[in-house]
C-alpha cells in the first residue's frame, strides 16, 4: 500500500470512529469521578504567573533578562485584571455569575484571586527592589533616586526637564469648579496636595505622566563607565514647584488604575460588525475600575478621595513598595549589554527550504511538493518559510489564488503587502481577518481596510465565533495544466515579529486531501457552506473536541485490551472538562499520559485512583511556549496532530480552530523527541502536584544545572544540514 492510500484509510477509518461516538452517554460518566478534581483556573493562571517570577529571581538567569521577566509578569497581570478579575466582577454585578466547576462561589473566587494577586505584586515588588535592582547596580546598570544625584546631575536634569518634559505636562485640579479628573487605564499617575499660602487652603491636584516618554530617564555619563537612569515620575516629582508655581507642595504620591477593558459586542444586532467594534473600542478606555495600585507611603487622605472617586473598595487597592508599573522595565531589553542576556541565536533556514547551493535561490514550492515540510520557529527561520512562502506566491505567474488567515499581525507585516502584492497583480487573494482578536482589535481593522483597498477580499469570519485557526492556502496551476494546492496550517500567528520569540510549529503540504480541506474551510468561512467532513483536519466548534475525545477512548479501550496506548499533550491551557475527565477515564485505564502545559492547568494529576498515571510538566524560558501538538499511541500507528487550539470552552465551542494530522515519519519522530526531552529527569521544568502546586526542576542534587528544552531544540536543529544532491 502506498504513502497516499494509507493515509486516506486512516482518514476514513477516522472520520467512521466520530460517526460512532456517543457524547452525551460519554458525558454521563463523570458522575463517578470525584468532585474536587478540577483545579480553579484563575489560580492556576496566577501560578503560571508565579513561574515568571520565578525566573525574574533566578541568579542563574542573565540579569537583563531577569528585569525583562519582571516586565512579562506586571504586563501579564495588567491583562488579567483588565479581562478575568473585570469579567467576574461584572458577571456578578450582573448577577450572571455562576460556581466554577469545583463549586466556588464567584464572590469566594474573586476574593481568592485577590488574595493572591496582592501575594504575588509585593513579592514582585520586592524582587526588583531586593534582587533585581542590587544586581543591576553591580553590573553597572544604576536606577537612581533623586536624593541620589550631586549638584551637578541635578542641573543637568533640570535642563532637560524644561526642555523636554514640562511642556507636556498637565496639571488638573480639583475643587468645585474642576471635577475629579478620568484616569485612563493603566496611565501612571501623581497625586499632589498642595498649600496655598495665602489662604491656607489645602488643594488635591492630578499629574498624568506622559506615556509616549521613556520610563526611565537617562543620566549623563559621569565618567565612570556606569550606565544610570532616574524613573521619570521621581524627575517631575522633584519639579512640582515649576508646575504649582506659589503653592506649598504637602504631599505626592505615585497611583495606577486598572480599568475593565474586556469587549461585548452583540454580533447577532449588529448590522456592521467593523462600526460596532469601533464604537466598543471607544466605550473600552471607560470601562469601570478593577484595581488601584498605590505607594506604600500614600497618606490615608489622599486614599480615600482616591477610592471615593473611582469607586474601589479594599480589597481592590495594591499598596505597593515604589516605583510602580514595572512593565516599564521592558525598556532594559534595548541597553547593549550582551553578556547580560541569553546569547544571541539566529534561527535556521528549514532544511528542505537551504538551496543544494549557497547562492542558489530556492523553490518553495518544489520542496514541498517533494514532501511535508515541518518548521518549528523560532529555531527555524519564519523569514525563509512562511514569509517567502506567501512572497513567492504573490510573485509567481503561475498561482491563481491565496486565501489567508490573519489573526495578529505586526505593524509592518509582510505578509499583508504580500497579499497585497497579489491582489494588484491580479490574482484572487481572500483575507479572513478576524476583528476581535483582543487588544489587536484596532490594528486588525486598519489592517482590513488597507487590504480591500488594495482589491482583496476581506472577511470578518463567522457570526458569534472567532476564527482563531492559522491557514494559508495556495493555488497554482503546474506545467501539467493541473491546479495543485499548498497548505500552510500552523499554531502561530502570521507575525514575523512574535515569530522570533514565540515557540510555534508550522506544516506546509502539498497533499491533495489538506488541500481539499482547507479549501473547504474557507468556504465555510467566507460563504454558506455547512461542512461537516474532512480528512486530515480536526475543525472547532463541531467536531475537534468530539475528535479528541473519540482518540482519548481509543487509546483507554487499548490499554484495557492490554496493547500499546500513550497520549502525549503539549498547550498553552486546559480546562475542559469533558476533555479532562476523558484523560482521568484514560489514566484509570493504565494509559501513560503526559501533558506539557505552559499556563492554565485544571487537571489534578498523581491522584491516587483518578490521575496517577498522568504527568504535568511546564517549560518557560527566553522563548514563549506557544505550539499545540496532540499525540497518540494508537496501538503503535501513532496519529500526531498540530493547530491552535487549547483546550479550553472558548477555543472548542466558540472559536473557528483547526489542526492538521502529521504523516511524515520523520515528523513524527521529532515530535516524540521533543516529548522525551520535555519530560525527561534531566530537563528544567515545572512539576504540578495532586494538590495543584508547582515545583521547579532546576537543578541536581550535586546543584548541577539541568538542560533546558529550548537550548537543546536550539542546538539540535541549528546543527541541521541539507547534503549533497542526489
Amino acid at each position: 500500500m502506498d504513502s497516499e492510500t494509507y493515509v486516506r484509510g486512516t482518514a476514513e477509518a477516522t472520520d467512521q470512529l466520530d460517526d460512532d461516538y456517543d457524547e452525551e452517554a460519554y458525558a454521563v460518566e463523570a458522575g463517578n469521578l470525584p468532585a474536587d478534581r478540577f483545579i480553579d483556573r484563575e489560580l492556576s493562571w496566577l501560578a503560571f504567573n508565579q513561574r515568571v517570577l520565578e525566573l525574574a529571581e533566578d541568579p542563574n538567569v542573565p540579569l537583563l533578562e531577569r528585569a525583562n521577566f519582571l516586565a512579562i509578569f506586571a504586563s501579564n497581570l495588567d491583562e488579567f485584571f483588565m479581562v478575568r478579575v473585570a469579567g467576574l466582577k461584572r458577571r456578578i454585578a450582573t448577577g450572571i455569575a455562576v460556581p466554577t466547576n469545583i463549586g466556588t462561589p464567584p464572590t469566594e473566587v474573586l476574593a481568592n484571586m485577590s488574595e493572591k494577586a496582592h501575594e504575588l505584586q509585593e513579592r514582585h515588588a520586592v524582587a526588583f527592589r531586593d534582587v533585581v535592582k542590587p544586581a543591576l547596580d553591580e553590573a553597572g546598570i544604576h536606577i537612581e533616586t533623586w536624593n541620589d544625584l550631586n549638584e551637578v546631575d541635578r542641573a543637568a536634569l533640570d535642563q532637560s526637564f524644561a526642555e523636554r518634559i514640562f511642556p507636556v505636562l498637565m496639571p488638573l485640579a480639583v475643587d468645585p469648579a474642576h471635577p475629579f479628573p478620568y484616569i485612563s487605564g493603566l496611565s501612571l499617575n501623581l497625586s499632589i496636595r498642595v498649600r496655598n499660602p495665602k489662604t491656607s487652603r489645602v488643594e488635591f491636584a492630578r499629574l498624568k505622566v506622559p506615556g509616549m516618554l521613556p520610563r526611565f530617564v537617562r543620566l549623563p555619563d559621569d565618567g565612570s563607565g556606569r550606565l544610570r537612569f532616574i524613573p521619570i515620575e521621581d524627575l517631575i516629582a522633584n519639579h512640582l514647584g515649576d508646575l504649582f508655581p506659589g503653592m506649598e507642595i504637602l504631599e505626592h504620591h505615585e497611583f495606577r488604575v486598572t480599568r475593565n477593558e474586556d469587549l461585548e459586542v452583540d454580533e447577532d444586532e449588529s448590522e456592521n460588525l467593523i462600526q460596532a467594534l469601533e464604537k466598543e473600542l471607544l466605550r473600552r478606555r471607560f470601562g469601570p475600575p478593577v484595581r488601584l495600585e498605590i505607594t506604600d507611603d500614600m497618606d490615608e487622605v489622599t486614599l480615600r478621595l482616591l477610592m471615593q472617586e473611582l469607586d474601589i473598595t479594599e480589597q481592590e487597592v495594591y499598596r505597593l513598595p515604589g516605583p510602580l508599573d514595572l512593565a516599564g522595565l521592558f525598556e532594559a531589553t534595548r541597553i547593549d549589554r550582551p553578556k547580560l542576556k541569553y546569547p544571541k541565536h539566529v534561527p535556521t533556514t528549514a532544511v528542505q527550504f537551504q538551496p543544494y547551493e549557497p547562492s542558489a535561490p530556492i523553490d518553495v514550492f518544489r520542496a514541498i511538493a517533494r514532501r511535508d515540510v515541518l518548521v518549528h520557529h523560532p529555531y527555524e527561520s519564519f523569514a525563509t518559510s512562511v514569509q517567502a512562502f506567501l512572497e513567492q506566491a504573490a510573485a509567481d505567474p503561475h498561482v491563481l489564488a491565496i486565501k489567508q488567515t490573519l489573526y495578529r499581525t505586526s505593524g509592518d507585516s509582510p505578509i499583508v503587502e504580500a497579499l497585497i502584492d497579489a491582489a494588484q497583480s491580479g490574482k484572487a487573494v481572500l483575507a479572513l481577518v478576524e476583528v476581535k482578536a483582543r487588544f489587536d482589535e484596532q490594528a486588525n481593522i486598519t489592517w482590513a481596510r488597507k487590504l480591500e483597498k488594495a482589491g482583496v477580499h476581506v472577511v470578518y469570519g463567522l457570526v458569534g465565533l472567532k476564527t482563531h485557526c492559522k491557514l494559508a492556502l495556495v493555488v497554482r496551476q503546474e506545467k501539467n495544466g493541473r491546479l495543485k494546492h499548498y497548505s500552510h496550517i500552523g499554531t502561530g500567528n502570521y507575525n514575523p515579529k512574535t515569530s522570533r520569540i514565540y515557540e510555534d510549529l508550522g506544516l506546509f503540504t502539498a497533499d491533495d486531501e489538506v488541500g481539499k480541506d482547507v479549501t473547504r474551510l474557507f468556504n465555510e468561512l467566507s460563504g454558506y457552506a455547512i461542512e461537516k467532513k474532512f480528512k486530515r483536519l480536526l475543525v472547532a466548534p463541531l467536531h475537534l473536541r468530539k475528535g479528541l475525545l473519540k482518540r482519548i477512548r481509543t487509546e483507554e479501550k487499548n490499554a484495557l485490551d492490554g496493547k500499546p496506548s500513550g497520549i502525549r499533550i503539549k498547550l498553552n491551557s486546559i480546562v475542559d472538562e469533558a476533555i479532562i475527565d476523558a484523560l482521568y477515564r484514560a489514566s484509570n485505564a493504565g494509559v501513560p499520559i503526559d501533558l506539557w502545559v505552559r499556563g492554565i492547568c485544571g487537571l489534578r494529576p498523581g491522584v491516587p485512583g483518578l490521575s496517577e498515571n498522568i504527568r504535568v510538566r511546564s517549560v518557560l524560558g527566553r522563548y514563549l511556549e506557544h505550539s499545540r501538538v496532540f499525540s497518540f499511541e494508537n496501538n503503535g500507528d501513532p496519529q500526531i496532530y498540530i493547530g491552535s487550539a487549547d483546550m479550553m470552552h472558548r477555543n472548542l465551542d466558540r472559536r473557528v480552530e483547526a489542526l492538521v494530522r502529521l504523516t511524515d515519519p520523520a515528523h513524527l519522530v521529532e515530535i516524540n523527541d521533543m516529548f522525551e526531552l520535555a519530560v525527561a529527569e534531566t530537563t528544567e521544568s515545572w512539576w504540578l502536584d495532586s494538590e495543584g502546586e508547582w515545583t521547579r526542576h532546576a537543578r541536581t542534587d550535586s546543584d548541577e544545572k539541568l538542560e533546558h528544552v529550548q537550548d537543546v531544540l536550539m542546538q539540535r536543529i541549528s546543527a541541521r544540514r541539507r547534503g549533497p544532491k542526489r
